[in-house]
């Protein structure tokens, strides 16, 4: 791949990285404010807690791994947030078919494709194992 175009590739694929820490700093330091654009009302008590905690997890956990694999040029930093993000996917679904969530086709389009550009990323941007 030319350079000038794998450096553009790189900057395209640590976007969505970038989102999703700004995401996980949202929730511990304004989980008010967060909640609503994922369509969520805030918990109180244990569930405050559980939303906080596990979403800032997963969305800093995401995005760091993103931001490490295009930084380090390691393929293996790419498969967690590919894992996270179709596991996400799955779990929407099954929501939907299992339990009456409502459909989120946007949600898992956003995560499907995210996790294809990190699978792509993960073939065309590393230089080392």
């Amino acid at each position: 791949m030319v350079a000038w175009i794998r450096r553009l590739f790189a900057v395209v694929v640590m976007l969505p990285g970038l989102l999703f820490i700004v995401l996980g700093l949202r929730w511990l330091v304004d989980p008010a404010g967060v909640a609503p654009s994922l369509g969520l009302t805030l918990e109180t008590g244990y569930g405050l807690s559980s939303q906080v905690a596990d979403l800032s997890a997963f969305f800093l956990v995401t995005g760091l791994s993103i931001l490490i694999a295009v930084v380090t040029r390691i393929r293996s930093w790419f498969y967690p947030p590919v894992l996270l993000l179709l596991i996400a996917a799955a779990g929407r679904l099954i929501a939907w078919l299992a339990h009456g969530a409502a459909f989120a086709p946007q949600a898992i389009a956003l995560e499907v494709v995210v996790a294809a550009l990190l699978l792509v990323a993960s073939r065309y941007l590393p230089e080392r194992e």
